[in-house]
Formats: structure tokens, sequence, C-alpha cells
């Protein structure tokens, strides 16, 4: 069975075929309302809008208005927000900021703690969701050329190819090229200085059945804080498809290259009420290195990343093929200001710091000392006796020295610009089979593959002198010390086989999946700090039944899976790691739900009941009382117990005529921890909320588009303890867009549209992290004109 059709007339319908397949359980498309109109439908196979398939467990996808709702420079991780069980929050308008990124589904996590949501492109691994190392979806797709989202939120997709797949999967999906040649420009305006520009190349029938398309974007916006910094990105993407005799070949390339700087979180609700728009960074270099810590410029993440995939789907008798073969790289760095010299040479009492040196370099080894102020000869100096520092921000302050006041005159401040380097490359190759075949007269569909991953993650941190503590960041090129140098090997190999079975009265599926995952970690300066775990799960199951009922259109299906996350290799960062008490993470989860379709009308109902067990919890170094700079891992890992979620997800997307359309989903969701300390058993989970609802509406007519849409988000707690209750919040989004078709010339369509993020303006604490958060966007208003030709 071929994916791509080997004839350019027939390849419109096969697309619009595999979307749905990707997609939609009954996605409907209206009829042009003129011979321009039909054109560009003829023309536009990126997307369709969808609301679930008819499989076993839940699952729904972004539609077309969701994607409307968001701007061209947004991350692709917004669109999702407004589905059922999911709950988006990124710090940054545009997403230019990974540090404050949050997912939540069920009560499972991805955040800077957490990593328990499945994440693909294209059905390929994405190569882990963490902070340091990891990529999300959003550094590899463009905006622009996403052609969907599909979130299965419990029992995925046994074939889902992530070992992060606790809660669920989300598969971002690429579009396809056009069938003819196109060229599409287009610029994006926003506020706090956000501008993009994108263009995209569509070639068209390039030879035989082969058709590509090539683009490039370039963006940037300030924080919305100050407007102190200014976030950048630049993008390049790229795809081919080609049919060469009954082989259908894919091609993908993709390079991402940001620098981003991160807000800070807010640490309890009082610093919150005490100002809801800072996030506590300044402004202006002050020449106080305590206080520099927080200077915003030096809170920084660079990150580039290259990605690449080559697909080939073909058939041999009954039996379908698909098998892919993959290479990313992710380098770079992020980047702190600490208000010290780490005094790492004995350099004997009285001597200049060797540190201050800008021809010396140390090689592993721990700090012995704090040096913050020292005399011209670069001597240590210290504070004068019983002296009391005035200091008290940021993190309530310090002590007299790290005080200025406290020293005599000619003191001269130091510090220190730490710089955490990031290098990971991985390949890896999976293989499919789908076998139809048939029981009995019944149908029954055999499928297996595999999925086998080899990457290796290279880190290491040097201290770089600031030049002048006084006067500006600027630092030293050459490191005073490289505190730690480390690699860590990472091997995956998952297998899985399922059947399915069409009994007529239901479809009854049946399957398992394994995972063999070794994780090691080289010390590249003390051999005796290397770690090696075996990380390997136990046969997974997975079942399901998916059954029409009397009533035309009306589904009920359930389904069952055991999902896994392996022991990461962060696990094994701190070199005091006791790993042998580390566990990988489990979760059973079971769907039961009611699906309804009929054309103009779509509804959903699921029941999930989830049990997470040997839950790994990230101890962070950084907290209220400030940056622990010196640690030589981002924080801890131990297993916390576990968590249990069950609730409700419904969702409905009504057609009411041919120009108007409501969508309106709801969750109840009430995860509770585990735990074995009764200080915790039973309160509900960090960042968590009880209740979800939206409502959008959508209007069409001719070539004008509109709608709002209106999200709900319940009380969450920022500590286990259930302590510090946040606040509920409403944030509402508006577009609106007209296109206008054959204008003339070479121009074939011109789009304009406006769209307003967080209408009201309303203040929220957005992304949750242990005991704080980060503030919410503001009201953001942007405006996009594309051209087609």
């Amino acid at each position: 069975m071929n994916t791509y059709v080997p004839k350019k007339q027939s390849l419109i319908a096969l697309s619009v075929l595999s979307a749905m397949s990707m997609t939609s359980l009954t996605a409907f498309a209206q009829e042009a309302d003129t011979a321009a109109n039909a054109k560009k439908q003829r023309e536009d196979v990126e997307s369709i809008v969808v609301t679930g398939r008819n499989v076993s467990y839940a699952n729904s996808a972004a539609s077309e208005e969701m994607k409307k709702q968001q701007t061209p420079m947004t991350s692709v991780l917004a669109l999702v927000d407004n589905l059922p069980g999911v709950l988006v929050t990124e710090g940054d308008p545009f997403g230019s900021d990974e540090w404050s990124t949050s997912i939540s589904i069920r009560g499972f996590q991805l955040n800077l703690e957490s990593q328990q949501i499945g994440m693909t492109v294209d059905g390929i691994s994405n190569g882990n969701s963490n902070y340091g190392g990891g990529t999300k979806a959003s550094r590899y797709i463009d905006t622009e050329n996403l052609r969907g989202v599909e979130v299965s939120q419990g029992t995925a997709d046994i074939s889902s190819r992530s070992n992060e797949a606790l809660g669920g999967t989300m598969d971002f999906t690429t579009i396809l090229p056009a069938l003819d040649e196109t060229l599409t420009v287009s610029t994006t305006l926003a506020e706090h200085n956000a501008r993009k520009f994108y263009v995209r190349y569509d070639t068209g029938e390039i030879a035989q059945d082969t058709f590509a398309w090539m683009s490039l974007s370039s963006q940037q916006n300030d924080d919305y804080m100050d407007g102190s910094i200014t976030n950048k990105r630049d993008h390049a993407e790229g795809k081919i498809i080609s049919t060469i005799g009954e082989v259908d070949l894919t091609a993908y390339v993709s390079y991402d290259d940001a620098e981003e700087y991160t807000y800070q979180r807010v640490y309890g609700l009082a610093q919150y009420a005490q100002n809801s728009e800072w996030d506590g960074l300044t402004e202006d270099w002050s020449g106080v290195p305590y206080q520099d810590q927080v200077f915003r410029e030096g809170w920084v993440t660079e990150r580039e990343n290259f990605f690449t995939y080559l697909k080939a789907d073909f058939a041999v008798g009954e039996v379908d093929f698909s098998t892919n073969v993959y290479y990313h790289e992710n380098e770079g760095a992020g980047k702190w200001i600490p208000y010290y010299i780490a005094d790492v040479t004995d350099d004997g009492v009285g001597n200049p710091n060797s540190e201050l040196d800008s021809s010396t370099t140390a090689y592993g080894g721990a700090s012995q000392g704090l040096i913050y102020f020292t005399n011209r000869a670069g001597e240590t100096l210290s504070p004068i006796a019983g002296c009391e520092s005035s200091i008290g921000f940021p993190y309530g302050g310090g002590g007299a020295e790290i005080d200025p006041g406290c020293y005599e005159q000619g003191a001269i401040p130091v510090s220190s610009n730490r710089h955490t380097h990031y290098d990971k490359k991985r390949i890896g190759v999976n293989g499919d089979f789908t076998w139809h075949t048939s029981i009995s007269d019944m149908d029954n569909v055999l499928r297996g593959g595999f999925w086998y991953e080899d990457y290796q993650r290279d880190e290491y941190r040097d201290w770089h002198k600031t030049i002048d503590a006084a006067t500006s960041a600027r630092y030293d090129n050459t490191p005073y010390w490289v505190q730690y140098d480390r690699e860590f090997p990472v091997e995956t190999l998952m297998y899985y086989i399922e059947d399915e079975l069409d009994a007529g009265f239901a479809k009854f599926r049946l399957g398992a999946k394994q995972f063999n995952v070794d994780v090691s970690k080289d010390d590249q300066f003390v051999p005796e700090n290397d770690l090696d775990v075996s990380s390997d799960s136990d046969v997974l199951i997975s079942a399901g039944f998916v059954a029409p009922l009397p009533l035309n259109g009306l589904e009920v299906f359930g389904g069952y899976a055991e999902n896994f996350a392996a022991v990461k290799d962060a696990v094994l960062e701190r070199d005091d790691a006791d790993v042998s008490t580390v566990e990988p993470e489990t979760a059973d989860n079971i769907d039961f739900g009611l699906r309804y379709s009929t054309p103009g009308f779509n509804a959903s109902l699921t029941y999930y009941n989830i049990k997470f067990e040997n839950r790994i919890t990230f101890i962070s170094n950084e907290d209220v009382n400030g940056i622990d700079f010196l640690e030589s891992a981002a924080g801890g890992f131990l297993n916390d117990g576990g968590i249990e979620s069950d609730g409700i997800e419904a969702s409905i997307d009504y057609k009411i005529n041919e120009n108007f359309g409501v969508y309106i989903s709801y969750t109840k969701n009430e995860s509770t921890y585990t735990d074995d300390d009764q200080d915790i058993r039973g309160k509900t989970v960090i960042g968590s909320p009880e209740d979800m609802a939206v409502i959008s509406f959508d209007y069409t007519k001719n070539d004008f588009y509109a709608g709002f849409s209106t999200k709900y988000v319940g009380e969450r707690f920022l500590d286990q303890a259930n302590t510090q209750e946040v606040d509920s919040y409403v944030v509402s989004d508006l577009y609106v867009g007209k296109t206008a078709y054959d204008i003339g010339g070479s121009i074939d369509s011109v789009e304009l549209s406006f769209t307003v993020n967080n209408v009201f303006d309303e203040e929220y604490l957005g992304s949750i992290a242990p005991n704080a958060g980060w503030i919410g966007a503001p009201r953001i208003a942007s405006f996009n004109v594309r051209f087609v030709m």
C-alpha cells in the first residue's frame, strides 16, 4: 500500500486521505463559494479540521481554527492548548523561552522538573524534552510549516517512539509539498518589537512524481517585562517526496538557531502579590555583583539544532512496510552570572589569585572558597569586621562579604560568567509492518515494528572572569576553570507487536512492547565517577476495543496501556548520585468513552483512570534563597512515590450553519500523590488544575474569517503540601482575517490576519514549578500579511 500516489492528478486525493488517517474521524470541508476559493482548496492539502480518530483510546487534534488563534510567530506547542485535558503555558508570548514552558496532561507534566509526556515529529522521536540537551517540537518545526498536531492523552498508539510517554504523546506533523510551483512570503509584526519574515518555495513537480518545498524564516522579539533584551531565531526547513517504482520516499531536513533569554520564576504567592508584572530580573547593570546575578541579559539560552530523516514506504503482497533513518544534532549553552569568582587553586595566603590571570585555566577539582572583592594586586579582601550588609535584593540579600559598602575604599568587585555547554548527537532507525489479512472471514490487521536509537550527550561547564564587574557583564574568553566534562551514551531499543480483529460488531486489539535502555556516564576528569544503568521495561501490555452503537455515528471505545519512562541521563549527573535507588517510571492507563460523529457535529466523552508509580522527582538547585551556581548538576533526582489520576474529558465541535461554528471542551481532573509521606499523600499534584473549560466561536464567509476563544483554568497548587493555591484565570484570544484571490500580476492571493492573545490582559501565574511559578504572558496584538505567488 503506497503512501503517495505516483501520479500528479491523484496526489490531491491521497494527501487528503493521508491527513485524515493521521487526524480525523469526520473531517469535512466546505465547498468553495468562488472559483478562486476552489483553486485555493485544491492546492491547500496542509490541514483538515479534526476531533478524534476511531481508535480504542482517547485522542484529539488541533484544528485549523486553533491554528488561526495563534500568530505565525507562536511556537507549535501553543496550538494544542484548547484540546481537552491539555494545558500549555509559556512565559514568553511567542514561546521564546523553554525555561518557562510547561505542558500538563491528566496530571502528567513536561517542564523543568519532569518529562512525562512523549513528543514526536512526523512520528520520529524528538530526543527527549528536558531543558539541558532536550529538544521540543518547537525547535524542529516552523509554525507556518505545521500540518497538524495529534494528542493521545493516555493510552497512546503502541508504536509511539518515545520513552517519556507516561501520559500520552503529542505528534507534530509537517506539511506536504504543493502540487504546483508556488512562492509564499509572510511577514508578522507584533508588540514588543516582535517581527518575523518567512518565505517558502514549493517546487511543483521537479521530476516524475517528485515534489518538494523549502523555507527560511527569521524572527525576533523583546522581553515583555522591560524590553532590555531581544530573543532571536533563524530557521530553515525542507521536504521532498517522490515515488520510484513501488517505493514512496520522503526526505526532510530542519535547522534551527535560537538565542533566547529566560524569565525568572517568582517564589511564592507573596512575591507574586507584591508585583505581578515583574519576574525579579533587572534591566541595567549595577556594578554590584550580588545584584547583577539577576541582570536579565545574563540569563540566556543558546540552542542550535539540525535534524534530518529519510523515509521509505512500500508494500510486499498484503504487507505494508515503513522504515526511516534519522540524524539529529543539538548543541548550545545556558548562561548565568555568579556574583563571585570560584577559588579553585590554592595560591597561598597573601598571593594574587590565579583565577584572575587570563593565561591560566584549571581543569576539574572543586571550589575551595569564594572571592567577592580583591585589591589591585588580585589578592582576596575581607569585609570590615562588624559591618552589616544593607543589600536586601535579590533573594533577601546576603552577608557583609557581598556588600561593597562593607569594604575599604579601593576594593574591586569580581564575578563570573558561568556557561554550561551541551552537545548531543543521535542517530536512529525505525521499522514497521502492517499485514492486512482475515481470520474466519473477519478482517484482521497484524502490525509490529522496532525503534533503535543511539545517542551521546556531552556536557561541560566553564567559568569565565567578568573583565570588569563594576562596569559590564563582558567576560574573558579564556575560562579560569572548567568545572567538569562528561559524556552520556544512551542506547534505546523498543519493539512491539499488535493484532486488531474486526469482529463486525466491534474491533478488538491486543499488543505488547518492550524497551531496552542503557544509560551511562563517562566522566572525562574523574573516571571513578563513571556510572552505568540498565533501564529496561517489563513487557508492556496494550489492549482495547471500539464498537459502533445502534445510533448512527455513535461508537464506544475502551483501552488499557502500560506506559513506561526510562531513567534519563540527567539522573546520573551528580557525582554523589545513588542510581541504585532510582527506578524507571511506570503508569497504567485506562480510557473508556463515547464518540459521536455526523456531518457538522462531532462530540466525544472520555473517562480515564491512571496509576503512576516510581515517580522521579527533580530537586532544583534554584530556590527562594538563590541559585547554587557551584553544584555540578542542575539538581538531584529521586523516586518519590506516585500519582493517581482520574477524570473526564469532553468536547463538542458543532457547525451551526455553513458560516458559523462553535467548539467546546471541558476537563475534570483529580490528580493526587500516592507517596508514603503522609504530609503529601492525597494532596493535589503541583500545577494540575481540577477544572478546565474552553469555548470557541468561529466564523467564515467567502474569504473572510474571524473567531473568539476563551479558556478557563481552575486553581492550582505551588507546593506538594497544598499550602499555596494559585488563583484560577481566564484567557481569551481573538482573530480576524481576509484573503483576496486573483488580484492580478504574479500574485495568486493575499491574506491579512490580525490576532490578539490574552485579549483582556489577564494577570495570572502560568507555568508552575515546586514552590514557584512564572508570570503568564500579557496581552499581545499581532498582524500578518501573507502573499502566495
